[in-house]
């Protein structure tokens, strides 16, 4: 495999975070095509034949039962199609934890693929067969696909990266998001594939990134983590090290990953019931659900800042700017009426808090996500993440036309004071992560979750941390 040696990733700093090897950047790709890119890409493709499916499911139901199918049963069918993506997400989020376990990342994210394929054929033959059910039914398995990629990509990818270059690394995250909402569109075009012919053909195209990663993903190997922390093969986590880190770079991760493994002591992954009973990840459980709940647009700016400002200053900043354009946005709202140039500070407000959600929660909450947790809980964290974020995302989707209709114009003072909340809670609970290993910052954590008892578990853990070392030394 073709390295680079210390290539930057940000120029200009006097620290700047440097790429050990073309594997991380490559692995990176090969992970992002068959996970937000193909979520982004099936949440986009949806709108463009709105109006042939709705002709096909009239043609269908005239057929199948010889009377007009009425217009409110129309709107349910077509509701049914569009949201049942969502619903697939959850039971995606659900599962995805335990595949990664069962399967190794690597494993997880290769049988998700089958799930893609199985989709996109349902969905291909729908038309032909004229039975818009197995439409239904493409659009609930991507969904599941989409809700395990979700799930596992950002687990595996923060399980490879080295600290340096998590946040960095975790931006392909956002970017592959982003330029499959787009690829969606482009394709969804009525000159390409969004026309009445065919349209089919659009929804089907899902199985393109599922097979793109079903060529590349096998190329790279499994999550160091998984292979020494679960499955005790020290021998290929220094293999999978040597290829992602470098020859020359990777003792250092080795170490790190043996501490946790000796610190873990054996312990099993664990289940996501049981991280609400642990009072060992109390406060860590309890910010990625308060950080994925402010979570409802996606950002790619933030990246390249990630390991430079570090994630707390970002995430406070972005939330406090998000909170100052609602503000700011009421206003205009209210008094568009008095002045001409009022409507065009509303529209500024809208991409100004876009990209503020960008600078900061868009880049930084799958990242924070991977840190928070060790690796016996960081499959269940993502899971219960998962199952808020898309619980969130339909609750929202709901909720929303209710509180125009009732709020009018003062409809953004509830993201008003939800941002402002989030941010105060960051403030005062999240602690900064940059460049520390998962064991210094589950260690961060533990004056809150265990009070009193603190210095007693720090007393604990310097002890173990004194034979930690000594077995290392022993070991080389």
């Amino acid at each position: 495999m073709l390295r680079m040696e210390h290539q930057p990733l940000l120029r200009g700093s006097s620290s700047p975070c440097k790429l050990p090897s073309w594997t991380l950047f490559l692995a990176v790709c090969a992970v992002g095509i068959g996970g937000t890119f193909q979520y982004g890409y099936n949440v986009s493709i949806i709108n463009a034949p709105t109006q042939h499916i709705h002709k096909f499911l009239n043609e269908t139901w005239s057929s199948r039962y010889h009377k007009e199918l009425n217009s409110d049963l129309l709107t349910f069918l077509w509701s049914v199609i569009a949201s049942i993506f969502s619903l697939g997400g959850l039971c995606g989020a659900l599962i995805g934890g335990s595949m990664a376990i069962r399967l190794g990342r690597k494993g997880a994210l290769l049988m998700n693929n089958v799930i893609a394929i199985l989709a996109s054929i349902l969905m291909g033959i729908s038309f032909p067969t004229g039975l818009f059910e197995l439409l239904i039914a493409g659009r609930f398995l991507i969904g599941i696909n989409s809700g395990i990629g979700l799930c596992v990509q950002p687990l595996y990818i923060g399980e490879f990266a080295p600290k340096h270059l998590r946040g960095g690394l975790a931006m392909g995250t956002s970017i592959f998001l982003t330029g499959g909402i787009l690829t969606g569109q482009i394709i969804g075009l009525r000159e390409l594939l969004g026309g009445e012919k065919h349209w089919p053909l659009l929804l089907s195209s899902s199985c393109i990134p599922a097979l793109a990663q079903l060529l590349f993903l096998p190329w790279f190997p499994e999550s160091p983590r998984y292979l020494l922390i679960d499955r005790g093969d020290e021998l290929s986590c220094a293999k999978a090290l040597k290829r992602f880190h470098g020859s020359s770079e990777y003792r250092r991760e080795m170490e790190d990953i043996q501490r946790e493994c000796f610190a873990l002591d054996g312990e099993k992954p664990k289940k996501p019931w049981q991280l609400f009973t642990d009072r060992g990840v109390r406060w860590q459980l309890i910010t990625v659900i308060v950080m994925t709940m402010g979570q409802q647009l996606s950002g790619i700016n933030a990246g390249l800042l990630i390991d430079y400002v570090g994630r707390r200053y970002l995430i406070i900043g972005g939330y406090l700017l998000m909170t100052l354009w609602c503000t700011v946005l009421t206003f205009s709202l209210t008094y568009q009426e008095l002045y001409s140039w009022v409507p065009y500070m509303s529209m500024t407000c809208v991409f100004a808090f876009i990209l503020s959600f960008g600078l900061g929660p868009g880049g930084i909450t799958n990242t924070l996500t991977a840190e928070l947790f060790v690796q016996s809980s960081r499959p269940a964290a993502y899971m219960i993440a998962g199952t808020v974020s898309w619980i969130s995302f339909f609750t929202v989707g709901m909720l929303f036309p209710f509180i125009v209709n009732g709020l009018k114009q003062y409809c953004f003072v509830v993201f008003l004071l939800e941002c402002f909340f989030v941010a105060a809670f960051i403030f005062l609970i999240i602690p900064e992560t940059k460049n520390k290993s998962f064991l210094e910052i589950k260690k961060e954590f533990h004056k809150l979750n265990y009070g009193r008892n603190a210095r007693k578990k720090e007393t604990e853990l310097y002890e173990r941390r004194q034979l930690q070392d000594e077995f290392l030394k022993i070991s080389a």
